[in-house]
């Protein structure tokens, strides 16, 4: 057994729970905007960007905290990345969201709300497996469901594309839906991108 003359900052692994709980509460208020009325959509609107500002903070402070800490849990650069990247889902859901309230689309697609639905699945996959970064045990099972949920995000992704580009709706209409959709798609790769990111770790610290 290794002893340690100065233990280790256990409050990462708190911190990014929080991080990760902020993407479940952004995940499911985009999957509130699907479902309200055309008026009520900027009000969602709303609640998102208010979560993306504290998802933002819970950045900021883990930030802060690793630049503070003379040791940390695990390299500082990967303690970087792996904030940064829970940052990356949480601005590009609350970006399509924002898009679909400044374009004012109307009706969209039920291949959307198949997107979130993914998208609050991997999240709440990611909120479950940050305090389990403690231990570096039973992740192994959360990259390769997160992996499994992206390779089903881009089915959907091209399926939808496929039926906006093959329906007959102007080329406007089209542009706005094609750039939320692409939103949404960025959002799922970047939770696979946090995923690579803790295997990457787990396998460091193993």
């Amino acid at each position: 057994m290794r002893f340690r003359l100065t233990p280790k900052d256990s409050s990462f692994y708190e911190l990014f729970a929080t991080s990760a709980q902020h993407l479940v509460e952004g995940s499911k208020e985009l999957t509130k905007l699907l479902g309200v009325e055309r008026s009520e959509r900027e009000a969602s609107a709303g609640r998102m960007r208010d979560i993306e500002h504290a998802a933002d903070e819970s950045t900021h402070v883990i930030m802060r905290k690793v630049n503070s800490s003379f040791i940390t849990p695990f390299d500082r650069e990967d303690i970087y990345g792996l904030a940064s990247n829970l940052d990356d889902c949480m601005d590009l859901m609350e970006a399509a969201a924002d898009l679909i309230v400044l374009y004012r689309i109307g009706d969209l697609p039920d291949g959307i709300a198949a997107q979130v639905e993914v998208l609050v699945r991997m999240a709440e996959l990611t909120a479950e497996a940050m305090p389990r970064l403690r231990s570096m045990h039973d992740l192994e099972e959360y990259w390769i469901e997160i992996n499994r949920l992206e390779n089903q995000a881009d089915q959907i992704y091209r399926k939808l594309v496929a039926e906006l580009f093959n329906d007959a709706q102007d080329a406007i209409t089209v542009l706005k839906l094609k750039e939320v959709i692409d939103e949404l798609e960025a959002a799922a790769d970047a939770f696979e991108t946090v995923a690579n990111t803790v295997e990457s770790i787990a396998v460091k610290e193993s």
